[in-house]
């Protein structure tokens, strides 16, 4: 089960629109078929109300209904009719794992909250609402008060309800607890349906889900990009690689379409994904060594089972100090350029170069260095910036005006926008659509300064652009607005090289 629209929405300054949630739940069922997802917790808002409206009737129709969960809770009714006015038929009863919690929290005997636990169970019966029972602190309760845990599920097992599910909700299991916990939980009542619910205090969340699974669990809920309260929950993508690597079992869930996820999450959350987070990083599938890389040509010595066309990914090599000639070699590959021995070993030791002075190099800026290492004129910027102005004054929206060089001819618009470089670019496309050049949509946007502050710190902005394909251009500049500027200019060259015809011949001629 995947509870990122509930659990994960509890990451701090993560909230999803009625949209975001319809749009996440729709590619969970139908794209990476989760099998279940739990997607809000009854009585929260209004706004959450119509989110779980939406989900709902989209789910009704398209049959789904039983696989999306509410978390509600012991109040007799109100969470129930909150979930049926929603259109949902699944509650995930929150109750008290662990006897502190029902004694320090509820204030309650734990007879008193079976006796309300079975009250809210027999009105679901009623409404037609399936249970599923969530022992809030299970964990500790494991720990600290065993005899209380077997007395709750002793109670409530043979009542109407689906599953038992099993947090560790302050993420404090080892790996042995979890499976010694999960283990005994199965050997002691064989015949209820158990989940397990990690989260990831102390960065065990993957393990514990291993071996859960080891014990005999056979559900288990995450979040994608391991989003959650404090430091989250399992990932998704990280579980169903173990589950099947490690643990040679099968799931429903379609692994191409993981990353697809993982990238609609991170848009819609706002939270970045850590560029070495398994599977789903921006470098997980980069080999930065030129050793690892030449020995990716003999026999793929270094991959392993995660090959990333798993994932929907492709394999890189990375461009900088380390890279050595065998990772330029494959970059230039990908160009369709051949390079002699002494042509490559040229461009290498200027890639070595750049690299250390911490400059950063992509595939798109190799026909420049290889240009500019060759002497090859072919490689001059088409298009440049004769002079611009951006200005954003107080009550008045930002204004730019722009006077550009194509192909020695000078264009020049004026635009207002959103913000300055908002309405820079929106010149920008002005003059392209008077000329009837395609411009690239904009993808995505991230701004990077040194730690520590300094007002005087050089900003480097990457864009990442779409057109036939996805490339990233970056600018480096004391003002961030230059440095946007920079890297969209820069952007503009390099699709009007891809353009231009001859363009690989004209290279190869020069090389050879």
């Amino acid at each position: 089960m995947d509870t990122t629209l509930r659990d994960g929405e509890q990451t701090s300054g993560v909230s999803f629109s009625e949209g975001e949630k319809l749009s996440v739940a729709k590619v969970l069922l139908e794209d990476v078929k989760i099998d279940r997802i739990e997607i809000a917790s009854a009585r929260v808002s209004e706004g959450e109300f119509k989110g779980t409206q939406r989900v709902m009737k989209w789910a009704a129709e398209k049959g789904h209904l039983e696989k999306v969960e509410v978390l509600g809770f012991v109040d007799d009714k109100i969470s129930l009719q909150w979930i049926e006015d929603a259109g949902g038929k699944v509650i995930n009863l929150l109750c008290k794992g662990s006897h502190k919690h029902v004694t320090e929290q509820l204030r309650k005997t734990p007879d008193q909250h079976v006796a309300d636990i079975k009250t809210v169970i027999a009105n679901a019966n009623e409404m037609g609402i399936v249970v599923n029972i969530y022992l809030e602190d299970w964990s500790n309760g494991m720990r600290n008060s065993k005899d209380y845990v077997h007395f709750m599920i002793s109670n409530l097992k043979d009542e109407n309800i689906k599953r038992i599910m099993l947090p560790d909700t302050l993420g404090i299991l080892d790996p042995d607890e979890a499976y010694d916990f999960c283990k005994e939980m199965i050997e002691s009542f064989p015949d209820v349906d158990f989940d397990f619910h990690a989260h990831n205090d102390y960065d065990l969340a993957i393990a514990n889900v291993f071996h859960a699974i080891k014990a005999g669990m056979r559900c288990v809920h995450t979040t994608v990009n391991g989003l959650g309260e404090r430091a989250g929950n399992a990932p998704l993508s990280s579980v169903i690689a173990t589950i099947k690597d490690h643990l040679k079992m099968k799931t429903n869930v379609n692994e191409n379409q993981l990353n697809k996820v993982s990238r609609l999450v991170e848009s819609f959350s706002g939270i970045r994904i850590p560029t070495n987070k398994p599977l789903v990083g921006e470098f997980v599938f980069t080999q930065c060594s030129g050793i690892h890389a030449d020995g990716d040509s003999k026999n793929n010595l270094y991959f392993n089972e995660l090959i990333p066309e798993r994932f929907g990914r492709i394999r890189e090599y990375a461009l900088g100090k380390t890279s050595g000639k065998a990772n330029i070699k494959k970059n230039l590959e990908d160009l369709g350029i051949e390079l002699d021995a002494e042509s490559l070993k040229k461009v290498t030791q200027r890639i070595i170069n750049l690299g250390d002075k911490k400059e950063t190099v992509t595939n798109d800026d190799l026909p420049y260095i290889v240009a500019d290492v060759l002497e090859n004129d072919f490689f001059e910027n088409k298009i440049k910036v004769i002079n611009y102005s951006v200005n954003h004054t107080m009550g008045l929206r930002p204004v730019a005006n722009v006077s550009l060089e194509i192909d020695g001819k000078r264009y020049e618009e004026f635009c207002d926008g959103d913000g300055q470089y908002n309405a820079f670019v929106k010149a920008l496309r002005k003059i392209y659509k008077k000329l009837g050049k395609q411009f690239p949509k904009l993808i995505d946007y991230v701004v990077t300064i040194p730690p520590g502050g300094r007002t005087d710190a050089l900003a480097e902005t990457v864009i990442t652009w779409k057109n036939s394909r996805e490339f990233k251009t970056r600018g480096l500049d004391l003002d961030q607005n230059a440095a946007a500027i920079k890297a969209t200019i820069r952007m503009l060259n390099i699709i009007e090289m891809e353009h231009k015809p001859g363009f690989l011949d004209k290279i190869l001629s020069n090389i050879s």
